[in-house]
């Protein structure tokens, strides 16, 4: 019988031992636990509606222009004779609501003639748009619509000028954003000013494609 007794016994310590490493092992976890500080990315603050009415919007942005075609009144289409050129852009949005926008702009664009002469233009605007978002893509879609000072050779043009334009963005954090901008413009000369080979008043429609990348700051 002390074998049994024994064997009893030493059965009933170790289970005792085996719960007490248990309650220890079980109250450092709960220590560890307590100690962890969780780090918090910034992409969490990068949400589908992150903007609200006075969210602001700084744009800039370099590309190209294409002259597309001019529509003459008395002539009908023509063309431009007038190669790819340059555009800078500064732009300011203010959020009206989380998708809905208005903002202002400053543009130029550059663009030399095939007789290597430059024209020059200098976009200057209103715009109101709306912005989809989706996860960290963001896509506003605008209209502009302003004046543009434009110059050739000698001849200088002060007029209407508007543009539709669409983008798309990522958002990289929540302070900035880069993407592509492309862009359809209406560029009109009305002028009543006499010309060789006119009669009467002449009126000149020209119509450009843009394409630019660019950043967005917000705050």
């Amino acid at each position: 019988m002390r074998p049994l007794k024994f064997f009893l016994l030493l059965l009933v310590f170790l289970c005792v031992a085996g719960f007490a490493l248990f309650g220890q092992e079980e109250s450092e976890d709960e220590e560890d636990e307590g100690e962890y500080i969780p780090i918090e990315s910034d992409w969490s603050r990068v949400k589908d509606t992150q903007y609200a009415r006075g969210d602001q919007v700084f744009a800039m942005g370099l590309g190209l222009v294409k002259p597309l075609f001019f529509v003459d009144q008395q002539r009908g289409y023509q063309d431009t004779n007038i190669k790819l050129g340059g555009l800078g852009a500064l732009g300011w949005n203010y959020f009206l609501s989380p998708h809905l926008f208005a903002g202002a702009e400053l543009s130029a664009m550059f663009a030399a003639t095939l007789g290597e002469n430059m024209y020059f233009c200098i976009p200057i605007g209103v715009r109101g748009g709306y912005q989809f978002i989706f996860r960290r893509f963001e896509f506003p879609f605008s209209v502009l619509v302003g004046v543009a000072p434009q110059t050739h050779k000698e001849r200088s043009y002060f007029g209407f000028f508007s543009k539709a334009e669409g983008a798309a963005f990522f958002r990289f954090n929540s302070d900035w954003s880069f993407g592509i901008t492309t862009s359809f413009w209406w560029v009109p000369q009305w002028t009543s000013k006499a010309r060789v080979d006119y009669d009467g008043d002449v009126h000149i429609h020209g119509f450009f494609w843009a394409f630019s990348i660019g950043a967005r700051f917000h705050f």
